[in-house]
């Protein structure tokens, strides 16, 4: 009995591992039909894909092959073209050849036919030429001077006609021009028309102020002298203390410093000093905020400090009774209307004009005038080169290079013949007068001349007998010329000639 509780177990366990050993040999057997199954499908579709591959490479080929054929059908479709249109060519060629050989056999027979007729028409000339000799009893090349001379004469006179018809025409539309861009700018241009004058003489409350003014042994008048760099000179004229000195700022500081002390009252040498010391540095100042005030009417910026001071000083400077810094401003306001109706640089053209008497305010003792030394001011503080010309070029000291330096030329000009800008002694000006009318008598052909118009034309009368028309034109441009080389006169001068027959006769 026992046994079969050994047995039973064991057979069971045997039982257990014959069956898990029969489905495990179940198993690998069946994997490897699969995979069996697997390699022959493998196969098969390897073999399905080649025959796929080999025929799609043989239907490339054959396109190719076409291809490459229906190219060379073309190919050889187009030499054979090419082939007959060389063809044709030479044949035109060749037919074109034949007919330029016989044109040339046609041109060698006409040019034997013309060789011929020249040598012909050669003698038939030269028998002219000898016959029209013996007619006229002229050689052939006095004829050709006589022709020549002829021409000249007719070329001469039309050419004249020519030039003068070309100057009319010009003068006509440039003075139209110019007095239209003139008319509008002096339109435009609003400034005062009165001269301000330098006032060298203080007025006194009483004469016995001059004695406090000279003090005791003088003490007062040398210390005032001394430290303003002035003349005073006290005289017989009642009530006024004459100021003598050659710089304007030194006689306006001892005429404030002067009138303060005798509105004050304490006249001695250290009141002088105290006096002297705030009247310069208010002047300085007056000087600086001048400067500074007509560059900003003007609208010019970006210049120097000692530019500045220079442009001040002019505020104290007249030329003519015409302040100085005024006129300059005038010019500046001018030459920028003038820049902008022409269309060049307007800021150029102001700067230039406000700048060109720079040199008049300059603390100087050299010997060059005004408008050397502004262009060496200039050229110190950078400025434009242009602007350099204008200011070296507007009294003609050295020859204009721009548009500008002749705008800048103009406007000083307008700015200093405008009525009322400047005073002008009666002596001066009837000796301009009597200038002009010299430099026209000085020429031949002229009977009398007349100044006329305040100087501004100049009427001459010539002599018909000596003088004719063309001679006429020549005789004005002369005489102006020689008014340019010869004289100063603001603005510009006519010359106007008059020429005429005059014949009289008396019935009796």
């Amino acid at each position: 009995m026992w046994i079969l509780y050994i047995i039973l177990p064991l057979a069971g366990l045997s039982l257990g591992w014959a069956i898990r050993w029969l489905y495990a040999r179940f198993q690998l057997t069946s994997s490897e039909q699969r995979a069996e199954r697997i390699r022959q499908d493998a196969i098969k579709e390897a073999e399905a894909k080649k025959k796929e591959i080999l025929l799609e490479a043989k239907e490339q080929v054959i396109r190719e092959r076409n291809q490459q054929e229906r190219e060379t059908r073309e190919r050889r479709a187009e030499l054979q073209r090419y082939e007959r249109r060389v063809l044709q060519k030479e044949e035109t060629l060749e037919k074109k050849t034949g007919q330029i050989e016989r044109i040339e056999q046609q041109f060698a027979e006409k040019g034997k036919q013309l060789d011929e007729r020249e040598s012909e028409l050669g003698k038939q000339e030269e028998r002219y030429r000898s016959e029209l000799e013996r007619i006229s009893g002229l050689t052939v090349d006095e004829a050709k001077a006589l022709i020549i001379a002829d021409l000249e004469n007719d070329a001469r006179h039309d050419a004249q006609a020519l030039i003068n018809k070309i100057e009319q025409d010009a003068n006509l539309t440039a003075e139209k021009k110019a007095r239209d861009i003139l008319v509008t700018t002096i339109q435009r241009l609003a400034t005062e028309v009165t001269g301000d004058v330098t006032v060298t003489t203080v007025t006194l409350p009483n004469d016995e102020m001059k004695g406090r003014i000279i003090g005791r042994e003088g003490r007062n008048i040398r210390t005032l002298e001394t430290l303003t760099g002035v003349d005073i000179i006290i005289d017989d004229t009642p009530e006024a203390v004459v100021i003598s000195c050659f710089d304007p700022v030194r006689r306006e500081i001892a005429k404030t410093s002067l009138e303060r002390l005798i509105v004050d009252g304490r006249i001695h040498p250290a009141r002088i000093e105290e006096v002297v010391s705030k009247v310069s540095k208010d002047t300085s100042q007056k000087i600086f905020e001048e400067g500074e005030k007509v560059l900003f009417d003007v609208g010019i910026h970006n210049i120097s400090q000692d530019a500045i001071r220079a442009l001040g000083r002019l505020y104290f400077r007249t030329s003519y009774g015409q302040n100085v810094l005024y006129h300059s401003r005038e010019v500046a306001t001018i030459a920028g209307v003038l820049a902008a109706e022409i269309g060049v640089n307007r800021d150029l053209a102001k700067r230039a004009a406000l700048l060109h008497d720079i040199g008049k305010g300059a603390e100087s003792d050299s010997d060059q005038n005004h408008a050397e030394i502004g262009m060496e001011m200039a050229r110190k503080m950078g400025e434009d080169p242009r602007i350099i010309n204008a200011i070296g070029s507007h009294h003609n000291d050295v020859e204009p290079t721009c548009i500008e330096s002749v705008l800048v030329q103009i406007a000083d000009a307008i700015s200093a013949a405008r009525p009322g800008a400047r005073r002008e002694t009666l002596d001066n000006y009837i000796k301009r007068l009597e200038n002009l009318e010299n430099i026209a008598e000085g020429f031949t052909g002229v009977d009398k001349a007349y100044a006329i118009q305040a100087g501004r034309e100049l009427r001459i009368i010539v002599n018909n007998e000596t003088v004719s028309d063309e001679r006429t034109r020549d005789l004005a441009k002369e005489i102006a010329k020689k008014i340019e080389n010869d004289l100063r006169y603001p603005g510009r001068i006519k010359v106007t000639i008059i020429r005429e027959t005059r014949i009289v006769e008396y019935a009796r």
